[in-house]
């Protein structure tokens, strides 16, 4: 099963554009719309409009936190993703085998709204050093660059990814080349 979700991640190339190669040691399971996020999936503005539930398991217990976040790899467009990435929503200090509600939100959850093409939408999981993280909310949602704000933070490797596709409401979805 962890084969399977980090090749989907490597075939879309989630890792390389948005995250670095990484050995999942979470699990991280999100729902939208009452349905669960798998790799690939495809998902309207009005399926996500509201935060998802994302659940954090594995081996870990109340005394290991994580930060969350959710960015879209392709903002504004798959073509020209010029504001890539685009930040979406960050919690920090979330326990380890509960879910983002008893985390602390820095950048409030913002919908999706992709207007051309296939957005691939990002949700990376990660480990933190220590149970309070000091972390200022981003002055941008555009421009987020999830591998600086790991370094600044000392966040290290994701332990947990999975993305989802996100095309407007009334598009075919269909992706364009570069």
């Amino acid at each position: 099963m962890a084969r399977e979700i980090r090749q989907a991640l490597v075939v879309s190339s989630v890792v390389g554009d948005v995250l670095e190669p990484f050995t999942a040691t979470a699990d991280l399971r999100a729902y939208c719309d009452g349905r669960i996020i798998i790799n690939g999936c495809r998902l309207r503005p009005s399926q996500v409009r509201d935060r998802p539930r994302v659940e954090i398991g594995g081996r870990d217990d109340f005394r290991t936190f994580y930060t969350l976040m959710i960015v879209d790899a392709d903002s504004p467009s798959p073509s020209n993703p010029y504001l890539k990435e685009y930040l979406h929503w960050l919690v920090t200090d979330i326990p380890g085998n509960t879910d983002a509600s008893f985390g602390r939100e820095i950048m409030s959850c913002e919908s999706p709204q992709p207007a051309v093409g296939i957005h691939r939408l990002v949700l990376a999981l990660f480990r933190q050093p220590a149970r309070r993280q000091t972390v200022n909310t981003p002055a941008h949602r555009q421009n987020f660059s999830t591998r600086e704000f790991c370094e600044v933070h000392n966040l290290g490797a994701p332990t947990a990814a999975l993305y989802y596709n996100c095309h407007r409401e009334n598009g075919t979805g269909c992706r364009r080349a570069p």
